[in-house]
């Protein structure tokens, strides 16, 4: 994506004081796919250096709410705003403060790892030089500097996600966004990216929305977002949310909230 370019001193003076806006505000997003509904004026906010989990069912409304959020959708109510900035109003001010993992996977797995990540920098803008050194140093964190010049379609699922999250980060956003991020992967690899968000939320600030229908996920020290059928039914720290659900953990909580039984 192309990045604005502030040329007048009047465009920063215009620009919103970031460090007192929150790094995702959603308010009274709402949207349909013909007559369904698929969100009902949800409304939250993220905090810096917080993991905050998107908790519902499939279908719940989790993909819709990732694509209005990263202009996949438009948006025809509410509001969606990036450490302040309007997503429909200035797109690219928003969008380059975001990283994003979709539930699909996005490598091409014709091209080496290097080569995904390079072509996100140059979408970025990123001079060759700056990008190399962030490529390796979020390549190296991931613990796959030794598989860089490898096609992609080499990896397993679960090194293919960590080049995924490593590619997002290299244009170093403020926000990540992540979608479903351990369907289909193993114990070991799960439990790698819960920890790398975790460190990247306590050590970098990050703040990190994470979408999942796993309550294992979800975990005490993180934010809770309860979504189910497009509405929005609890939101706070995972200790408040069963507190009020008057629930003994957070899959009695889910239950309790939406009604449903799982077992």
């Amino acid at each position: 994506m192309m990045l604005d370019v502030k040329t007048a001193a009047g465009s920063e003076a215009a620009a919103p004081p970031e460090e007192r806006e929150a790094p995702l505000a959603v308010t009274g997003l709402s949207h349909a796919f013909g007559e369904r509904q698929a969100l009902r004026e949800v409304s939250f906010a993220l905090r810096r250096g917080e993991r905050t989990v998107l908790l519902g069912l499939n279908g719940a409304g989790k993909t819709t709410l990732f694509s209005l959020i990263t202009r996949l959708y438009d948006h025809k109510s509410g509001q969606v705003r990036i450490f302040g900035w309007e997503i429909k109003e200035k797109p690219s001010e928003a969008l380059r403060r975001i990283g994003v993992v979709f539930q699909l996977p996005t490598l091409d797995l014709d091209l080496t790892v290097a080569q995904n990540l390079f072509y996100h920098a140059a979408l970025h803008g990123l001079p060759r030089h700056v990008a190399a050194a962030r490529i390796a140093r979020e390549i190296e964190r991931v613990g796959l500097t030794d598989r860089m010049h490898e096609k992609a379609r080499t990896l397993s699922g679960g090194q293919r996600r960590r080049v995924e999250i490593a590619r997002a980060l290299v244009h170093e956003p403020k926000l990540l966004l992540l979608d479903e991020p351990t369907v289909g992967l193993d114990i070991a690899s799960r439990q790698f990216l819960l920890d790398h968000v975790r460190m990247l939320c306590r050590e970098e600030g990050l703040a990190v929305l994470w979408a999942t229908h796993l309550i294992d996920e979800v975990d005490a020290e993180a934010r809770v977002i309860v979504l189910h059928r497009g509405r929005l039914l609890a939101e706070g720290p995972v200790p408040e949310v069963i507190r009020n659900a008057n629930a003994s953990s957070m899959r009695e909580a889910f239950d309790v909230l939406t009604g449903e039984r799982r077992a």
